[in-house]
């Protein structure tokens, strides 16, 4: 028995009025996802727990069964491992995002109005690289470009080691139990970055990513790039903010000698693919997203039809939803859920046997459009294939999903064990 576990990006919402009260997920034409949660069990999933926002990192590690309050060291460090840097433990590694800074520290987008190119962030970073120096403690860094505005960096001290028990800059996000989390009435303006324990090391680490900040943001705010974007009416990537800080890597369980399969892994994400790394699974090269969802599913879809003879189990991340649920676009929402669908599921579901294949289809978190970020909402689950019975549901969505025999799990670490029980049923 395989099993194909596909995580859908933010794909949780909550009814909105010009949806007729439906949402998204509800509102989008989904025949495939339909037909499997006919065949299957539904239910609802607080991926960390009550009353938490989480970011993808905390998320992620938990549905795959990890406790996020056990195994989690900060987004950082993961990122930095799935983006292919060093990483020791000392070091100090942080999320970051390429964003536009307006007088009296007042961030205009935290995104660069999601526009900036992968291409023009390469130049940014290859600037910053070259041309800044951190000087109030001896200390080197490397700043990685990711995809469109997203980057990494990491701080390398010649002295002590480094803490990642630092604030953030980016306001839109806090550290709660050590756990990265969405704040829901952000206030944007630029925070200096302050320790949080009261030692030397997180003294220094503070103050060594406030340098980076002020000294990146100079050379930013007149670059090229920049210069040719506002002639062109386009936002200023005028500084970088950071978040998530960590100063070592999580020593996860090997999940596929733990359940006694192969597992692997299509995302292209860094932070996915870092923690799935680290988890012990085999990565399948999947080319960046192109911008062009349809595009993007098929190929996933052609890859893993590809290596599912080589591999027991499959964990697929697709970032789709996310993004316009940050930015409330609740049509294009909708439209991103039925592309994925009919481009994705549409592809594989005539490929494969539902009898020797279990499939799992939910969310890392709700992305509310109304609220234009994460939120503690649980996401919807479905399970289907091999010998899950049917709960004669008709249709995937939240509220559906909600009578499902699978009732409301408090915690994503509870999903795991019940995917492993179902492609070991005989």
């Amino acid at each position: 028995m395989k099993l194909i576990y596909v995580v859908i990006d933010g794909m949780g919402d909550l009814p909105i009025r010009e949806l007729d009260g439906k949402t998204p997920l509800e509102y989008a034409e989904t025949p495939n996802m339909d037909l499997l949660a006919s065949k299957g069990r539904l239910g609802l999933m607080y991926t960390v727990g009550r009353g938490i926002a989480p970011e993808s990192d905390v998320a992620v590690i938990s549905i795959l069964g990890y406790d996020p309050y056990k195994y989690h060291v900060g987004r950082g460090p993961l990122e930095a491992y799935g983006a292919g840097l060093s990483m020791r433990n000392g070091d100090l590694a942080l999320r970051c995002n390429f964003a536009t800074l307006g007088p009296s520290r007042r961030i205009i987008d935290r995104r660069v109005g999601r526009n900036l190119t992968t291409e023009e962030a390469a130049m940014l970073a290859e600037a910053v690289n070259s041309l800044v120096r951190l000087e109030s403690y001896p200390a080197e860094f490397e700043f990685k470009n990711t995809i469109g505005h997203r980057g990494v960096l990491v701080i390398r001290s010649r002295g002590g080691p480094l803490s990642g028990k630092i604030s953030n800059t980016d306001p839109a996000y806090e550290r709660v139990a050590g756990l990265g989390v969405a704040k829901t009435a952000a206030h944007m303006i630029l925070e200096d970055c302050v320790p949080l324990e009261d030692n030397e090391a997180a003294r220094v680490s503070a103050a060594l990513v406030n340098e980076f900040i002020w000294k990146s943001h100079r050379i930013l705010e007149e670059h090229e790039v920049n210069r040719r974007r506002e002639a062109e009416g386009k936002l200023k990537a005028n500084v970088i903010l950071t978040r998530d800080a960590g100063d070592s890597l999580p020593k996860f369980f090997n999940i596929g000698e733990k359940y006694g399969v192969r597992f692997a892994c299509l995302a292209d994400m860094p932070v996915e693919r870092g923690i799935a790394r680290l988890a012990g699974m085999s990565l399948i090269d999947l080319p960046p997203p192109s911008g062009d969802l349809m595009r993007d599913c098929l190929v996933r879809a052609e890859r893993l039809l590809s290596v599912l003879g080589s591999f027991d189990c499959f964990y697929i991340h697709i970032k789709g939803p996310d993004e316009p649920g940050h930015d409330g676009n609740f049509m294009l929402k909708a439209e991103t859920i039925a592309i994925i669908d009919k481009y994705f599921f549409g592809s594989i579901l005539p490929k494969i046997s539902l009898d020797d294949t279990v499939i799992c289809v939910t969310a890392d978190h709700s992305t509310p459009c109304n609220l234009k970020a994460h939120s503690d909402d649980p996401v919807p689950i479905l399970i289907s294939g091999g010998k899950i019975k049917s709960d004669g549901i008709e249709r995937f969505s939240e509220r559906d999903c909600r009578r499902g025999s699978l009732g409301i799990l408090e915690r994503g670490t509870m999903l795991m064990p019940i995917l492993m029980e179902a492609v070991k049923a005989v």
